[in-house]
Parts: C-alpha cells; structure tokens; sequence
C-alpha cells in the first residue's frame, strides 16, 4: 500500500482562499458586478472583528461567490480561474510549500482535499505537480453554472474522499500525513497515522484539545514558523 501526504489547501498551503480570489478577479474581468466584492466585504469586515468564525466567514462567501457564479458561462469562469492560478500559484506557505517538496523526495503520493472549486484546485494541483484531488464540483447545464453544489469542505464529505483514496488508490492512512486548518479537516486528521494542525482556527483547535487527538500544531506568520505541540 502507498504513502500519502494529504493537504487541505485554502488557509494550509495557500495564503488565502482560492475561491476569495477567483471572485475578486472575476469582479475586476466583468464577469461578476462589483455588489459582490461589495458583500464579500461586509462578511470580511466581521470576521476581522471577530464577529464571525472563519468558518462562518466562508459559508457567506461561498453563498455570495455561487449567487454570482449561477447563470455565468463556463468559458468565462475557466478564463479567470486560468489568469488567478497563472498570478497567484506562489502564494503558498513556506512550511507547507517545504512540506510538499519533502513528501515528494520520499515517493510519497501528495493529494489535495478542498472547499474550493474543481477548476481552481485542479489547476493549482496541476501547477504544483499534485497526483491526486478532490473538490466541491459546481454543476452547469449547456455549459453555464446551475445551483448545484456538491461539497468538499465538511468533514463527511472528505470522510467519503478519505474511503475512495484507500478503496480505489491503495491508500495506507496509518502510515499517511494529513495537513488541515478547520474544522471540516477534522476527519482527516484523526483518519491519518501523522497529523499536523496548519494555523488552526480556534474550533479545531479545541476539538483537537478535547479529544486528545495526537495532532501537531505548526502555525505560519510572516516568517517565522511556531511549533505549539
């Protein structure tokens, strides 16, 4: 069976949300108005005030960013997902980003498990040369996007991830390494032989706390990288 080095990406390898950049510039290429930079910022605004948990901030984004993404061409959300992955694909941690190379030089097989759309996460996995990845698939008819979500940002969603990687990839997670920073990446970590806590927000923080989860926690900050246990 084959090793695997298994990371969340927005917030554990990349400095921001994928989704977050993908609307921004599709708000500057016209292909989404400018209300919704508008109310992406007021939820912005709350989660800087701590009026909202990160995870709360990210469902309102996801629900502003598919409100505008509902009845939009896929050649028009393709273009601008090519141009975010093209300028931002370096905005990645230094630790992680080391990571990454590491897993790499042992024969690791390194996966991606996202929130973010398939058509940034595979574009962003194909940039740096990931073998595997799952995301939220957003629906379209006649090539033009529906209200259908299918999710890869909660925990039985990646619980599901986790069952195709061993059943159909020969995937060992006893001996595996999971990265994550929310939450929805729980089950990965209590699913993989070698966790590691990527700037966890402060709910998992706690649930890794409250059930003595065997769990390293690095955090990231400009940098400098901090080993809290």
């Amino acid at each position: 069976m084959k090793t695997a080095a298994i990371f969340d990406i927005d917030g554990t390898v990349f400095r921001d949300s994928l989704l977050l950049q993908h609307l921004e510039k599709c708000v500057d290429y016209d292909v989404f108005p400018e209300q919704a930079r508008a109310e992406i910022k007021i939820a912005k605004k709350q989660w800087k005030n701590r009026e909202l948990d990160y995870d709360e901030y990210m469902l309102q984004a996801v629900e502003v960013y598919k409100k505008y993404l509902i009845g939009k061409p896929e050649h028009d959300i393709e273009f601008v997902a090519r141009k975010v992955i093209e300028k931002q694909y370096q905005l990645l941690y230094t630790y992680t980003r080391n990571l990454m190379e590491w897993h790499k030089e042992q024969g690791h097989t390194i996966i991606f498990i996202s929130g973010s759309p398939t058509f940034l996460v595979s574009k962003l996995a194909q940039k740096l040369g990931v073998d595997i990845w799952f995301a939220s698939k957003y629906g379209t008819e006649d090539h033009v996007y529906v209200d259908d979500i299918t999710p890869m940002w909660d925990s039985v969603s990646k619980r599901k991830a986790l069952d195709i990687l061993e059943e159909h990839y020969d995937i060992d997670l006893s001996s595996s390494y999971g990265y994550g920073d929310t939450t929805g990446d729980y089950t990965l970590l209590a699913s993989v032989g070698h966790p590691t806590a990527i700037n966890p927000n402060q709910k998992l923080y706690k649930k890794i706390q409250e059930t003595n989860l065997p769990c390293k926690i690095v955090v990231e900050r400009k940098d400098v990288i901090y080993h809290i246990q």
